[in-house]
């Protein structure tokens, strides 16, 4: 992968427009899925384990196909397997039906938003296991995420709240499960490489999910438009944005994908007053100015502290497979 230094110009630019188109596909996505949830009666259960399924088999057929990876070699593995089990079951899955069930009980601006709070649990985490206390920049950013969250869910007021208890409930715990989904499969992403480690870990989660809620079991109002939102969420939102991501970790580098990437929210917080008609007040957008300056400040102090505890996915790596 080429580094930030040495990309020519044309190429930085390419891998910019990438990453921006990625970026944009997983936020449209999150709205899309909000249209299917309030507008055609779908239900996240059958959105989420359709996604699932047909996105990690597509992954893996491309993996097969275009990356030249023999899929079935990490089963020679008992070790690995345990750990792609677990991976595709409770990271995958997890970040997968928390996202949408925070979707569907509020709206795709405020969930995209709040599982933006991962990589403020993730430097939490990575302290408290360290042992030591965070610098300066990291408390801004923890002090930044909680103001941002209180403005997103309240609009400033302590006495009423802009989104559902049961949104804000599952738009934390999506937060969290990006934060495991992101720590967790570090050694399966180095052995085994991210498309191979996610298709696995889709179609793991959808095949399991499949036995508490099959495929075939539908709820909804089925038209051409519908069937074009879930193509959209199962291609562009999953297998294009994928794609372009990956692509763009060619022309730049991994921490700037990951800034990049913060598109993400803003698109949908823009789709879904555009489109849906969301309220999205003064101070709704602050707050998610608030929650996605997190993001650039704990790349500040990484790189200025050349942090080394983290062995698992770049944040923005996992970003790319979890909407």
């Amino acid at each position: 992968m080429n580094s930030h230094s040495a990309a020519l110009p044309h190429s930085r630019v390419k891998g910019i427009v990438l990453v921006l188109i990625a970026a944009t596909f997983w936020g449209v996505s999150g709205t899309v899925a909000q249209y299917l949830f309030h507008q055609q009666g779908f239900s996240t259960n059958w959105l989420v384990v359709t996604r699932l399924i047909f996105s990690g088999i597509g992954l893996l057929l491309f993996s097969q196909t275009v990356g030249k990876q023999p899929i079935w070699s990490v089963w020679k593995n008992k070790q690995d397997v345990g750990r792609l089990i677990i991976f595709g079951i409770i990271g995958m899955f997890g970040v997968q039906y928390t996202y949408f069930a925070a979707i569907e009980h509020g709206n795709a601006a405020t969930a995209t938003v709040l599982q933006y709070l991962a990589p403020v649990i993730i430097a939490s985490y990575l302290f408290l296991r360290a042992k030591s206390l965070p610098g300066k920049q990291e408390v801004l950013a923890i002090i930044l995420a909680l103001l941002g969250t209180f403005l997103l869910v309240t609009k400033g007021s302590v006495h009423s709240l802009s989104i559902t208890g049961m949104a804000f409930f599952w738009g934390i715990l999506s937060a969290f499960a990006l934060a495991f989904y992101t720590l967790y499969p570090g050694g399966l992403l180095s052995k085994w490489g991210s498309l191979m480690t996610v298709g696995w870990g889709m179609t793991i989660g959808g095949i399991g999910f499949s036995f508490i809620h099959p495929p075939w079991k539908f709820q909804g109002d089925w038209s051409l438009t519908s069937f074009l939102a879930v193509v959209f969420v199962v291609i562009c939102g999953t297998l294009m944005a994928f794609f372009c991501y990956m692509e763009s970790l060619k022309y730049i580098s991994a921490s700037d994908a990951s800034l990049l990437a913060c598109v993400e929210p803003l698109s949908a917080a823009f789709l879904a007053v555009a489109w849906l008609h969301v309220p999205f007040g003064a101070a709704e957008w602050i707050g998610s100015i608030f929650i996605i300056a997190t993001i650039f400040i704990l790349s500040i102090a990484k790189n200025n502290k050349k942090q080394t505890e983290n062995k698992g996915f770049d944040f923005g790596a996992g970003k790319k497979s979890s909407n």
